[in-house]
């Protein structure tokens, strides 16, 4: 079945005008329309008030950093994808970055044509997830006494809700649709984060403790998502549902 082309708004929050102009042309040409904006306040009040399907942020911005506005974006409801565009290039800076919610991470100086790749494999994951996610509207995924709303993204341990972070949601719906499956964390890297980040492997065990840290009463012995030594993490497939 032939898809049609979709058309995608992206908000680009960078404070270099030239970067901003070149990556809003290059956007264009893959029928994606951009706002700019220079600094991170602007930026968060320029997204809280439209419709975004792509962030384009940078971390080294005048005030409020990107980090900030990064977080900041991660306690709103509804899910954006944020790639994070900036000249710093420590591991410890990229990781930062990725665990503060940003799906992945480009360096400048940077490759017109792997930007606008990386925009693209963004754009298949959500388009991906948007067309799996269950139609029904009281659709509940029931792993113990662990239930799981995907279509309004809610999580409850013995009916009481717990609060996750969007990349918590998804790693843990990932795990919740295959219990059993086992997935090493470049797997994990690929499947959820929608980008394999070389190298960044460990921000599978940053997310997946704090993961734990949420819905295990015993976080150093869990009973949901369970370590396969050598291997990966599968979600318990011994829990009734």
């Amino acid at each position: 079945m032939l898809m049609t082309k979709m058309h995608h708004k992206a908000l680009i929050i960078e404070d270099d005008p030239e970067i901003g102009k070149l990556v809003k042309l290059h956007l264009a040409d893959i029928q994606c329309d951009a706002d700019v904006e220079s600094d991170g306040a602007s930026g968060i009040e320029r997204f809280m008030g439209g419709q975004y399907d792509l962030v384009i942020l940078d971390l080294m911005l005048p005030g409020v950093d990107g980090l900030s506005v990064c977080r900041q974006i991660r306690t709103l409801p509804g899910y954006v994808p944020i790639l994070m565009l900036t000249a710093k290039s420590t591991e410890l800076d990229r990781v930062l970055g990725l665990e503060m919610g940003a799906d992945d991470y480009l360096t400048k100086p940077f490759s017109v044509r792997e930007l606008v790749a990386r925009v693209k494999a963004l754009f298949r994951r959500v388009e991906a997830l948007a067309a799996a996610a269950p139609s029904g509207k009281d659709e509940v995924i029931r792993r113990g006494n662990l239930s799981i709303e995907s279509d309004k993204r809610r999580v409850h341990i013995d009916g009481r809700e717990i609060g996750l972070t969007a990349k918590e949601f998804d790693l843990l719906l990932h795990f919740a649709t295959s219990p059993g499956k086992v997935y090493n964390r470049v797997q994990l890297l690929d499947q959820v984060w929608g980008y394999n980040h070389e190298g960044y492997e460990h921000t599978v065990n940053s997310h997946i403790n704090r993961l734990r840290a949420k819905i295990e009463t015993d976080p150093s012995n869990p009973k949901f998502i369970l370590t396969v030594w050598g291997v990966g993490y599968k979600l318990n497939d011994e829990l009734e549902d």
